[in-house]
């Protein structure tokens, strides 16, 4: 009977103590769970927050690139503009603004870089294009006849020495005197056109 005792105890310890390692195995589990599902908030939040510090970013870069390809444009379209007028004073043209108002659209860059005009008769150079519509439209040139019926001819300035209105003073030389009183003199008769 001892020995059956001795056994069925040995057995009782033995479901004891695996009883308490699958407690403390399940409290284990338990408390290991715990943590990561704390953890785990964590790492979502900081991952949440990476995804919008890396969209705002992307955002910022296309908006750079956005802005870039803006300004090369404007840079483009300014110096294609200066080129075009440049040429248009090089051809003597006198209206410019006007000119150029009519023939900026018709100018384009080609693909290498190069300005050109896109015409009916097909591609022309800049400075091709520009120097046949000059000759189609003379109007844009100075006048070649300064003048016409009624027109006034410049005055001639004074021959010699100016006056300076400093010099005139009490107390002047009789000499630098009647040197102002000849300048004078001669200035009216040119203004009064030699009345």
């Amino acid at each position: 009977m001892e020995q059956r005792q001795n056994e069925e105890r040995r057995v009782s310890e033995q479901e004891t103590a695996e009883g308490m390692k699958g407690l403390i195995r399940s409290v284990v589990d338990e408390y290991v769970s715990s943590e990561r599902t704390k953890t785990e908030p964590a790492y979502k939040t900081e991952l949440v927050e990476e995804r919008k510090r890396r969209e705002q970013l992307e955002r910022r870069v296309n908006e750079l690139v956005e802005e870039n390809k803006r300004s090369r444009q404007a840079a483009e379209e300014s110096d294609r503009h200066s080129q075009i007028r440049s040429e248009l004073q090089r051809l003597g043209v006198s209206k410019v603004d006007l000119a150029f108002k009519i023939v900026k659209d018709e100018v384009v860059r080609t693909a290498d870089g190069a300005l050109a005009a896109v015409t009916s008769e097909g591609e022309k150079g800049l400075k091709e294009f520009l120097s046949g519509f000059v000759k189609e439209n003379p109007e844009f040139l100075p006048a070649r006849i300064a003048g016409g019926s009624g027109a006034v001819s410049p005055a001639k300035g004074p021959t010699g020495h100016g006056i300076e209105l400093e010099r005139i003073q009490p107390g002047m030389s009789r000499e630098e005197l009647q040197k102002v009183r000849e300048q004078i003199s001669q200035v009216m008769l040119q203004t009064l056109g030699g009345e």
